[in-house]
């Protein structure tokens, strides 16, 4: 049996704790999201969206068909020629599962683009806590969910049954006040740690003021402190026939140095 990384029931406590006005992030995606889809010539008419925040998507395609972020997706096989996977994913126990159903819901040469959180995410908080806790009780205790990176992302993909994968990313780097006021504003959006094997009591205090300590050292300037957010966008296709297929080995026509206009040489074995 996999092992369980998330607690659904505290994600969705977490979740229902959140405050819309702390959704900046969600937004960024979403806007990024509505981007990439309006540089794809093609109309959509049967969109679905998975998302744990449906109000964040308010009024931006008013015929989509809502699906929460469940291990299980409410959704018709075949049913959609677009589906978007809205910042979920880095929670997932089973994110290959999660795009499988993903592939099975679209129709033939439908589209699917995905948005989560990557590895570089909180990478400046990661870094104080393991430190301020090695130092003060010589152990770790698992406080952030792991998370992708690029170069995984595409396998994810693959092994989904997705055609022409494709994975990118970008970063957003936001300023705060202390490293309370990130953890604080990390609660209100509802990712606080939901991780399955977390510690099941409060932090110890002096713990958390060291790891504080060590953020601003390390990472402060100008009296504020920053944390990196990590986008990692996967676009994909379902499978269909009319889609272009890489050519056999050895079956190219021209020669890459006639392109180029240079001159072939030999390499040395």
């Amino acid at each position: 049996m996999q092992p369980l990384l998330t607690d659904r029931t505290a994600l969705t406590q977490h979740r229902q704790r959140a405050t819309p006005d702390a959704f900046f992030l969600f937004e960024i995606a979403r806007d990024d999201l509505q981007d990439r889809l309006s540089m794809v010539n093609r109309s959509f008419t049967a969109p679905a969206i998975v998302t744990n925040q449906p109000g964040v998507w308010d009024g931006a395609f008013t015929d989509a068909r809502i699906v929460a972020d469940g291990d299980t997706l409410d959704l018709e096989e075949g049913a959609h020629d677009l589906v978007l996977h809205s910042h979920a994913l880095h929670w997932a126990n089973d994110p290959i599962g999660q795009l499988v159903q993903c592939r099975r819901a679209l129709k033939p040469d439908g589209f699917l683009l995905a948005s989560f959180f990557g590895g570089r995410t909180l990478h400046e908080l990661r870094a104080a806590l393991a430190q301020a806790e090695s130092e003060i009780t010589g152990g770790l205790s698992p406080r952030v969910a792991p998370m992708a990176e690029l170069r995984d992302a595409g396998a994810l993909l693959q092994r989904a049954g997705f055609a022409l994968p494709v994975a990118d990313t970008f970063c957003q780097t936001v300023m705060y006040q202390t490293p309370f006021h990130l953890m604080r504003e990390l609660r209100q959006m509802g990712e606080g740690n939901a991780l399955h094997d977390r510690l099941r009591r409060p932090g110890r205090r002096d713990v958390m003021t060291r790891a504080a300590e060590i953020y601003v050292d390390s990472f402060g300037k100008d009296g504020q402190i920053p944390a990196t957010f990590e986008f990692i966008v996967l676009t994909g296709w379902s499978p269909d026939e009319s889609q272009p297929k890489p050519l056999r080995p050895g079956s190219a026509t021209a020669r890459l140095a006639e392109a180029l206009g240079t001159r072939e040489t030999q390499l040395k074995d």
